[in-house]
């Protein structure tokens, strides 16, 4: 089968691409590379030894869209393209809404057109509210999310779901994330931010590497055993292998259907500091801060809906995910700019 992997540049595209090569899909990338190099996919290619099939542009372009389905026979659609900064997401809202949100329309009108109803969507554990105990399942209460991020991937589940209510016919996957680190174990691809990083582990990294002095903890106060925030961490290897199971499921099944892609297991950020420091003998120098405005205290997952249905779990340990990170920002000190 032909996947159309809609950013498939970016980190978790560019994994999920080598997974997908390695169980026989073909691959065809469109990305606009705002957040991504094509060198990634280069480099996936080096490291399955198959060859994708790239477009530069924007999902949003129905014409290109057109063209892409015109070109090839796509079989499957795996739609992580979208801006995912949760602090540039409140303070530049309308690009967040008009790119999440039209880029899932442009798509999905596309593919009605062409008569391709299967879409694997990249959500997020942000849809979740924040009341909620733990652990999150999928019959969690969702909604009241706390920035336009979070808004948009709850609001692309809602245009999913309805579209897959009005027309039997379609098969979707809504993906809900929590934390993905790491990397490929051949420290060939990984997590590469421009400017400075908003997620825990590429700070890590750059602090280990030199590129940044010290981590600044967000909230050292929190009910949790150490004090920080606790979150459910999960190795993006295993994370785009839970992509493949889902190629899969929606071969067999018609619906809309939401999967947590979890561990199940919550570590705190004092956790993964230390670990990291401990597995890669070295010390990662922070201070405690303000906590951030929106964040709460404890965040993590029950993965058994995706256990039983997808046959999925996720395999790496904490350990794995600090070592390949690493592996990979010692290789790539600069990431993919060198």
């Amino acid at each position: 089968m032909n996947v159309l992997v809609t950013g498939g540049a970016g980190y978790i595209g560019s994994h999920t691409c080598v997974e997908l090569l390695e169980n026989g899909c073909g691959v065809i990338v469109v990305d606009n590379l705002c957040n991504s190099s094509a060198g990634s996919l280069d480099r996936v290619q080096e490291i399955t030894g198959q060859a994708l099939k790239f477009y530069q542009g924007d999902v949003r372009d129905e014409k290109l869209l057109r063209k892409i389905f015109r070109e090839n026979h796509i079989g499957c659609v795996i739609h992580f393209a979208g801006r995912k900064a949760v602090g540039e997401s409140v303070e530049k809202p309308w690009e967040y809404y008009d790119n999440n949100l039209n880029a899932t329309l442009t798509l999905t009108k596309v593919m009605e057109d062409a008569g391709v109803r299967n879409l694997i969507f990249s959500s997020s554990a942000t849809v979740y509210a924040a009341a909620n105990e733990m652990p999150l399942k999928e019959t969690s209460a969702t909604g009241c999310c706390t920035n336009p991020y979070g808004w948009t991937k709850y609001m692309t589940e809602q245009i999913l779901s309805d579209i897959a209510f009005a027309d039997k016919r379609w098969s979707m996957c809504l993906l809900r994330y929590f934390n993905p680190i790491g990397a490929h174990e051949s420290g060939r691809i990984g997590e590469d931010p421009r400017g400075i990083p908003n997620n825990l582990m590429p700070y890590i990294t750059q602090v280990a590497i030199g590129r940044r002095e010290k981590l600044s903890v967000y909230g050292g106060d929190y009910p949790t055993p150490d004090g920080t925030g606790v979150r459910d961490y999960i190795h993006v290897v295993d994370l785009a292998k839970g992509h493949v199971a889902a190629v899969k499921y929606t071969t067999e099944h018609t619906g809309c259907e939401a999967f947590n892609l979890g561990t199940g297991t919550g570590y705190s950020v004092l956790d993964i500091v230390n670990t990291f420091a401990a597995v890669n003998q070295i010390p990662i120098p922070y201070q405690i801060t303000a906590r951030r405005p929106g964040d709460v205290a404890v965040c993590y997952a029950d993965p058994a809906k995706s256990a039983e249905k997808l046959g999925w779990r996720a395999e790496k340990t904490l350990a794995d995910m600090c070592r390949d990170s690493w592996r990979w920002q010692r290789r790539n000190p600069m990431g993919y700019g060198e």
